[in-house]
């Protein structure tokens, strides 16, 4: 039997804030999620997108404190146009997400940003440049 890949999750210290955080990315979790210590949102790709309390995180591991100095990633949402892009970085400014890297043109041919969640987890929005081949 080979692996698949199935799940990907982020901690999360307030999960009514994370969850209206993510729903802003187009992530559809079930109602009543905020009260809830884990939840997933089923991508289109059969792949689910999690949210976990730090409190879930600590049932099956006591020990585990949340990592500092590192890059926590927590994926990377394709916008539908440059434009979106800007305009979505702004909105979840505004929303509790703070700056990691503003919107640029990169050089491989997309308009990239790059956020922190209200938790610090680094997420990515991007979107193809017209001009890109």
């Amino acid at each position: 039997m080979t692996p698949k890949f199935d799940f990907f999750s982020v901690v999360v210290s307030d999960m009514a804030r994370s969850v209206a955080f993510y729903r802003r990315l187009g992530l559809d979790f079930p109602e009543g999620a905020e009260a809830e210590q884990h939840v997933e949102a089923q991508l289109g790709s059969g792949i689910r997108y999690g949210l976990d309390t730090e409190e879930v995180m600590r049932m099956f591991d006591p020990e585990w404190t949340r990592p500092t100095n590192g890059h926590l990633v927590g994926g990377a949402f394709q916008c539908e146009s440059p434009q979106e892009v800007d305009e979505l970085y702004g909105e979840l400014l505004e929303n509790g997400a703070t700056v990691h890297k503003e919107p640029f043109d990169a050089f491989w041919g997309q308009r990239y940003a790059q956020l922190k969640d209200p938790d610090g987890t680094v997420i990515d929005l991007y979107a193809p440049l017209p001009d890109a081949g």
